[in-house]
């Protein structure tokens, strides 16, 4: 599903952000995998919130796994190059765009500063090949692309997010996806009403 913009859900966003970081400081490697990422707004987001709470050093341990089903084969170029143009951006809060953004080569786009760009990799993948992108990821998001699955085709895909997360690690979903019943036993909720979830090892 390739529509979305940046900062979309940032309530959500914020708040897997902050439960977060008290497990990943200091470590030489945290990983984040963004599933459903479109054309990237969203993985870039969480990239550019991270900045902000990490400070730069830590924030260059750092690394996002951005994947979606891409068939129009197009996301990879559009990511690689993180450049948008300027009334998507209109949403960035004003200090955020003018110290993540610049001019880019063509008029009327702007572009990622290398500091985020490179922090995000696109990887084509299908969800329901049930097959993770990697593992030991510290958080999974995972936005307004379950709701498209049947309910069978959606525990088996979060079943999948639990096998790639590092223990303890953070699942973020859509403000109005519940988990299914059966999985309860796989995640525990963070925040009662909220779509955050902590991995739970069997």
């Amino acid at each position: 599903m390739a529509f979305t913009y940046f900062f979309r859900d940032l309530h959500a966003l914020d708040l897997a952000i902050e439960h977060l970081l008290p497990s990943v400081m200091g470590r030489s490697r945290v990983r984040v995998w963004d599933a459903g990422c479109a054309t990237g707004p969203e993985p870039f987001s969480v990239a550019i919130l991270l900045a902000e709470s990490m400070g730069r050093f830590a924030f260059r341990n750092l690394q996002i796994i951005a994947s979606d089903h891409d068939e129009g084969n197009n996301f990879d170029s559009i990511i690689s190059e993180g450049s948008y143009p300027a009334d998507p951006l209109s949403r960035i809060p004003k200090d955020l765009f003018e110290k993540y953004f610049v001019p880019a080569d063509r008029e009327g786009y702007f572009q990622l500063v290398d500091l985020i760009k490179d922090s995000v990799t696109f990887r084509t993948h299908d969800l329901l090949s049930l097959r993770p992108v990697g593992e030991d990821f510290s958080l999974v998001v995972c936005k307004n692309v379950l709701l498209h699955f049947k309910p069978a085709e959606r525990v088996e895909v979060i079943k999948m997010f639990h096998r790639s997360l590092a223990p303890g690690g953070l699942f973020v979903t859509d403000e109005d996806q519940k988990l299914p019943a059966g999985l309860a036993h796989l995640f525990a909720t963070v925040v009662p009403g909220e779509p955050l979830y902590r991995k739970v090892e069997r």
